[in-house]
């Protein structure tokens, strides 16, 4: 099978030759892979470690597109920097981390009523159309699974507001988290109504949309439904209308929220993050009739670069979770540089080899 019929077999539990095999990678760690020789500078992942799916990011949600980055302050490790959005925002400068959250413009309903006009001007110029050209292009050529991938409105909502806020938001003034919900998925489609029209559709989308930190849930099921659902809803649909499955990756522990995800309608759910407390055994034996799953490798196997470690992590979980014809393998996060290019060869080999049909 290609790799395009594979995945496309997986996402609707149909039979296929093999469970899917996807990674995501920190920048730091393709940077390591080039300057030990193990990978040519600007090489393609996917194309070098044979993965089933290619993933193109080309919308711009920022709220004032042509704002150029504004420095801040800055010292030895750090840089805080102001954004599009009007975030504050302070990051390391030598390796990838989610940035220190400082401050933001938009704190409340009426801080947004001033700035929404903007987010809806100029649609066409949010879009890299020839990004998405020359990404599905590669992928019909190597007939992998072709993905259009962002943000969907929690993701869309918390850089220009923070966390806190929003979610005290709901709380206070859910009309406005609801408002600001159905504007971002309203402009999603608007823009994907755009881009499908000129360029062609993909294979699938895939959503970012990360519900839960460590242990917990950002809102409760009920307020989920409430709020974001509806938003989650109205962008599902529009995919499936036009025979897309839907992908969506949600960090940290989300399990609680999978019914109403599941009624919203994602196929897939990805990346089952174990060490936010989501169980990928657990998942599977509760959902795994009614979605497929991607992910759930703990990461901290892999970056023991002990074989033993990994082959005990894999035969745990791979032989269970790939009858259904419904699982595709996937670290829990994404690749850090400490795992070292020969083990992540190894693990890649390992997994397919136990998730042969």
């Amino acid at each position: 099978m290609t790799s395009k019929e594979r995945i496309s077999n997986i996402l609707m539990r149909k039979k296929a030759d093999r469970i899917g095999i996807f990674e995501h990678f920190w920048v730091d760690t393709q940077k390591d892979y080039v300057e030990k020789g193990k990978i040519a500078e600007g090489e393609n992942l996917e194309e070098h470690f044979n993965l089933d799916i290619n993933l193109n990011w080309n919308f711009n949600m920022v709220l004032d597109q042509d704002y150029q980055n504004e420095t801040i302050r800055e010292d030895e490790e750090t840089i805080t920097m102001k954004d599009g959005n009007g975030a504050l925002l302070r990051r390391h400068k030598y390796h990838d981390t989610t940035p220190e959250h400082i401050d933001f413009s938009i704190k409340e309903r009426e801080d947004w009523e001033k700035i929404k006009e903007k987010l809806l001007q100029d649609p066409e110029k949010r879009i890299n159309f020839e990004g998405y050209r020359s990404a599905k292009a590669e992928a019909a050529l190597n007939k992998r699974f072709f993905a259009w991938s962002g943000v969907n409105v929690f993701e869309c909502i918390h850089p220009i507001c923070g966390h806190e806020n929003m979610l005290a938001g709901m709380a206070l003034d859910p009309d406005w988290i609801t408002e600001m919900s159905q504007t971002y998925a309203e402009l999603t489609i608007k823009l994907q109504e755009i881009l499908f029209e000129r360029e062609g559709y993909p294979d699938g989308v895939w959503y970012y949309e990360d519900l839960g930190f460590k242990e917990k849930v950002f809102m409760s099921p009920n307020m989920y439904r409430d709020l974001i659902f509806p938003g989650h809803k109205y962008t599902f649909d529009f995919a499936h209308k036009k025979g897309l499955p839907v992908i969506m990756h949600s960090c940290g522990f989300v399990e609680p929220l999978l019914p109403g995800m599941i009624e919203a309608g994602i196929d897939c759910l990805q990346v089952i993050e174990i060490k936010a407390g989501m169980d990928l055994l657990r998942i599977y034996n509760q959902f795994g009739d009614k979605i497929s799953l991607m992910g759930g490798i703990d990461v901290r196997a892999l970056y023991t670069n002990d074989k033993k470690i990994i082959d005990k992590e894999l035969e745990s979980k791979i032989p269970i979770v790939k009858q259904g014809f419904g699982y595709i393998a996937h670290s829990d996060h994404s690749i850090p540089k400490t795992v070292d290019y020969e083990i992540f060869r190894y693990y890649i080999d390992r997994a397919l080899e136990l998730g042969a049909y």
